[in-house]
């Protein structure tokens, strides 16, 4: 009796908050927080402004640090400019707000009262609901172990091991983990951490960002404290209070150096954000860690630094209808992974674990046709059951995903507790493929910013699989389908793509690069082709420790012509080469098998 009496109580609490008045401010408003209202004095939602910036101009930056710099000023600078009048009135009134830039937004805490009166408000196009979600449950299905002293076979699946023999590990790269956290001192990833500096020496400024504030409601426990969380609230230094986001890291970037070699990138660094609290995030929890990766601060939250971006960022969550996503905010996510490409971050998404049924690919943020969505294939090469499928039809686009799988059946890694583990899920499918992209940048650094490329290397150079299922109108004997995308990525293969359009040209303004050389990686012979009329050619072959073997020279010659050269008496390896033409220089990079 007495909790019906409390229920009642609430609701006509909740009611009276509700203004007399009618008036069409609450088609802005997503139903799901209406309902929230009915229960609640207050919540929290997400102020959607009509002015979202497009941002063309960057496709002309030629760097990912000068297209990072400049995305992130212009939408910082806009959204400064265009939420000022919401900003002081939501001052005026005391209430507590986050802006956001990655998306035109604020996040706030009020009454219906303060609900009402700023979906009133011309500039503001939507408020939606900030439901928690969900990360997803490690599926099931099973796979035996691999025993401690062997590369995982995930590794060894897509060939990640043979880049590292040319000698390209992920160094120079940084990848980003938005997850449940890290324990960055775990030994398989503790040297990888971008805030370590190998000597024991640590810096957590930029390298890390808790997006936690609040224990989740879901948790039916509102006590901070080790028993609930062992991580509290805004954790000034790496922490995982669920064990996910140690085990993606993992993947991405592990190895402890004594036979637990569990990482795709091993050479790379990593950096991360927790955007779950034990499982359970909000729309805001992740908007506010993908805008971090975008401009990561200090520990006070200031001083934003775009430079220091992450070239790619792993995702493996998603948040389903009955934790709040839908149609109605489905744009606001979406933009959010856009401006993440144009600021030239690749943004890797697990499927999900829905499957086997097609179209079971229906979450953010891996519908959006600019997250690269992954699916998990088996040690058989074989699509895992559990892994989504497409087309996406819950936003009536029809899209083919997954673009490609990776291997996510019985993948070992590193979990709290310096300890390890074996997991099943898209989650661990798309570690593989963030390893992948900063195996790729490390081969060719003039890929770092260009995600196009990128993802078009990996799609094409993944092997083809073909399902038994027919999703949509799309045969499953076709590539790509919506059971494997392109295929299950093949690691050496795209590094092996990637370095064939190694060229630096020394004075872009001047248009093409001065020849092309191909096939690059090649066995005994590469064929150069002139890009531009030149007049004498030189060409320079250096050793990987920088000796010069060999010099080439031409005279002029004119577009289109073709020269072949012999490079029999060269041993296997990396080599480097220098093209100079008047006051042109070309360099790259030449692998011999």
């Amino acid at each position: 009796m007495k909790k019906i009496s409390w229920l009642v109580l609430v609701l006509v609490i909740g009611w009276s908050w509700r203004p007399t008045e009618d008036g069409n401010w609450r088609e802005k408003v997503d139903p799901v927080l209406l309902q929230r209202f009915d229960q609640s004095a207050s919540a929290d939602f997400i102020v959607v402004l009509e002015s979202q910036i497009a941002l063309p101009e960057a496709r002309t930056k030629r760097n990912k640090t000068e297209k990072g710099a400049y995305v992130y000023q212009q939408l910082k600078d806009h959204a400064q400019r265009s939420q000022a009048p919401l900003v002081a009135l939501l001052n005026s009134r005391g209430i507590a707000f986050r802006s956001f830039f990655i998306v035109n937004a604020l996040y706030v805490k009020a009454d219906v009262s303060v609900l009402q009166l700023l979906a009133e408000q011309a500039s503001v196009k939507s408020i939606i609901d900030n439901t928690r979600i969900k990360v997803p449950e490690v599926a099931t299905e099973e796979e035996g172990l691999r025993s401690r002293n062997l590369i995982e076979w995930g590794i060894e699946r897509i060939h990640a091991n043979e880049v590292w023999a040319l000698g390209y590990t992920g160094q120079g790269v940084v990848v980003g983990g938005a997850d449940t956290g890290v324990e960055w001192n775990h030994p398989a990833i503790v040297n990888q951490y971008r805030g370590s500096d190998g000597a024991g020496g640590v810096d957590h400024n930029y390298n890390w960002h808790d997006a936690i504030h609040e224990i989740s409601p879901l948790h039916n426990d509102s006590i901070v404290s080790p028993g609930n969380n062992p991580c509290g609230l805004n954790s000034l230094l790496p922490c995982d209070d669920h064990n996910h986001g140690t085990h993606t890291v993992g993947t991405m970037a592990g190895d402890d150096g004594q036979g637990n070699q569990i990482g795709v990138a091993p050479g790379a660094r990593w950096i991360a954000c927790r955007n779950m609290e034990r499982g359970w995030g909000s729309p805001a929890s992740y908007i506010e860690c993908f805008e971090w990766f975008i401009a990561p601060t200090d520990l006070n939250n200031a001083n934003p630094d775009p430079s220091k971006a992450p070239h790619v960022i792993n995702n493996s969550w998603g948040c389903p209808p009955v934790e709040g996503c839908n149609e109605s905010n489905f744009a606001v996510m979406e933009t959010v992974v856009n401006n993440l490409k144009t600021a030239g971050i690749v943004v890797v998404v697990s499927a999900g674990n829905d499957g086997s049924s097609c179209s079971s690919i229906a979450n953010p943020a891996a519908i959006f046709e600019n997250s690269f969505s992954i699916g998990a294939s088996r040690a058989t090469d074989t699509v895992a059951n559990f892994s989504s499928r497409g087309p996406v039809l819950v936003d009536n686009s029809g899209r083919l995903k997954p673009n490609v799988v990776a291997p996510g059946v019985g993948v070992r890694s590193c979990i709290r507790g310096g300890n390890y583990a074996s997991w099943n899920g898209t989650s661990m499918a798309g570690p593989h493929v963030a390893g992948l992209v900063a195996l790729l940048i490390s081969a060719n650094p003039e890929l770092a910013g260009q995600v196009d490329s990128i993802e078009n290397i990996i799609e094409r150079t993944a092997l083809p699989m073909l399902a038994v299922q027919d999703c949509g109108t799309v045969s499953g004997l076709q590539v790509p389908n919506n059971s494997y995308g392109y295929g299950r990525v093949d690691a050496l293969a795209a590094v092996q793509s990637a370095l064939q359009n190694v060229t630096t040209v020394s004075h872009p303004s001047e248009g093409e690069p001065l020849l092309r050389l191909f096939p690059n990686p090649t066995k005994n012979e590469i064929t150069l082709e002139w890009m531009q009329d030149q007049q004498t050619v030189s060409l320079e072959l250096f050793s990987a420790t920088g000796q010069i073997l060999r010099t080439w020279h031409w005279e002029a010659d004119t577009a289109g012509a073709k020269h072949q050269l012999t490079l029999a008496e060269f041993p296997r390896g990396v080599y480097f080469y220098s093209i100079k033409s008047g006051a042109l220089t070309q360099s790259g990079k030449l692998v011999k098998q």
